[in-house]
């Protein structure tokens, strides 16, 4: 197979590194990836790069930008902090069993122009803590500043003497082709982004890990705390103007919750729109059937101006709320719209609930998670139990539960599995254990006696032999 010349040369310096790097101890290795988590930590250069995200992709809103850098790093580089990943990771002598971690190699990393700083050091620290190399294929939007972000790790980890060329990008002007090619020259895919990069990788034939898609439905019913469901929602909705899979996209609400909730909303910043105005933001948001980009990670306040909704929600506004019934392509708003417009259902019932979060997944979003607040113990094991989802969030913000936190127990991550449910291969978040193979040493151990009646006696009972 003949290989792009560009993709080629990467692809040589990176395992000539990794080669090099496969020789670290873990201690060693822990140091590189401090190195890297500092890189974005340190708050100069966090502020810098979070100017310039903004700047080069015209998405999200660079406080924001600020806090997720430090947060999803910090959380990840706890995460990885004492966990082994190198050589003998554990032993089991009562069941002969020794697991060792190897590299895989060099890894591709799909990443998108939503989260361009984030994104990319979280797989750069996965992938490093395993002992692999990595090449960057990051969207055309965010290319710049990942650049600079990538001189930025060279640079750290030339300082403490680890191979430079670990950590490389495709460079500019990323393409397709290029992209394509590099999915079909490493060891492993990490893909995150569109759904269209997410098939691309699957159908390279190299090994990937791709996630799905988001349409975060959230379930209120009438024993939530209502004011905290609804601090809940407004904050992670509006956090970098939705730039997040995690956000919210739907409310379902049982009936009886609909007024307390709606008062509690809009005494955070969100505003329920007129069935006129839902129409006009409408027409904003959809060109031809298709999301339009000049809304995309926009602010309340923008979208409302560019929709022409004269002084809507005021000088707090922070979400656009607007009232849908059904789901699928003739209600558009039952979809992902990456913006802080969120649809509100109403349902009789927890159970009809359950039934109207199915049938949004149906068109968009299963596998991904759906949240709840409730004061019932019961319904969020229902939930998972019933509904297309991997993960289930209880009485959190979303977008800032789902990735990980500090106050659940879900890896630090910005790439959510989603199972069978989104056509992936994983349904859990991404984690550095996605970065490694593990190798088996397997001893023999005292046999065991064992017969058929140890195990068909029940079945015996039931139906006879």
């Amino acid at each position: 197979m003949t290989i792009d010349p560009t993709v080629a040369d990467l692809l040589a310096r990176a395992r000539a590194a990794q080669a090099l790097y496969a020789k670290f101890n873990q201690a060693e290795v822990d140091d590189v990836v401090a190195a890297i988590a500092w890189v974005v930590l340190e708050p100069g250069r966090n502020q810098h790069l979070s100017e310039r995200a903004v700047e080069d992709t015209g998405l999200g809103d660079i406080e924001d930008k600020f806090k997720k850098n430090h947060r999803k790093t910090l959380g990840l580089l706890r995460d990885l902090t004492g966990a082994p990943s190198v050589g003998v990771i554990a032993t089991d002598t009562e069941r002969g069993l020794i697991e060792i971690a190897r590299p895989i190699g060099v890894v591709g990393a799909i990443t998108p122009s939503t989260n361009p700083v984030a994104t990319p050091t979280n797989k750069v620290m996965n992938a490093l803590k395993g002992g692999n190399a990595i090449i960057l294929a990051p969207s055309p939007r965010g290319e710049a500043v990942c650049g600079e972000l990538v001189d930025l790790f060279r640079g750290a980890l030339d300082k403490i003497g680890a191979p430079v060329d670990l950590i490389q990008k495709l460079p500019r002007p990323i393409n397709k082709a290029t992209t394509q090619a590099l999915m079909e020259s490493v060891d492993l895919i990490v893909a995150t982004g569109s759904q269209n990069n997410i098939r691309a990788a699957y159908s390279s034939g190299t090994p990937a890990v791709g996630v799905g898609a988001g349409n975060v439905a959230v379930i209120i019913d009438e024993t939530a705390d209502y004011q905290q469901a609804a601090e809940s929602i407004v904050a992670s909705k509006s956090f970098d103007n939705a730039t997040s899979c995690s956000s919210e996209n739907s409310i379902v609400v049982v009936e009886s919750a609909v007024g307390p909730l709606l008062k509690a909303l809009s005494s955070c910043g969100a505003h329920l729109l007129t069935g006129d105005e839902k129409s006009q933001l409408q027409e904003l948001m959809w060109v031809n059937g298709k999301l339009n980009p000049k809304v995309t990670a926009r602010s309340a306040k923008e979208i409302s101006q560019m929709a022409g909704l004269s002084d809507s929600g005021g000088p707090d506004l922070r979400v656009l709320l607007v009232e849908e019934s059904g789901a699928g392509a003739d209600y558009p708003f039952s979809g992902e719209k990456l913006s802080p417009v969120l649809a509100m259902y109403r349902v009789p019932d927890f159970e009809a609930a359950l039934l109207k979060v199915d049938e949004i997944y149906a068109y968009q979003g299963a596998g991904h998670s759906v949240g709840i607040h409730t004061s019932e113990e019961g319904r969020p094991l229902e939930i998972g139990l019933k509904l297309p989802t991997c993960r289930v969030i209880v009485n959190q913000a979303h977008c800032f539960a789902t990735g990980g936190s500090l106050d659940n127990a879900l890896p630090f991550s910005l790439s959510m599995g989603c199972g069978s449910w989104g056509s992936n291969s994983i349904s859990e978040n991404m984690n550095y254990r996605h970065f490694i193979n593990t190798v088996r040493v397997v001893r023999r151990i005292k046999p065991q006696t064992i017969s058929p009646d140890d195990f068909l006696m029940g079945y015996w009972s039931r139906y006879g032999k």
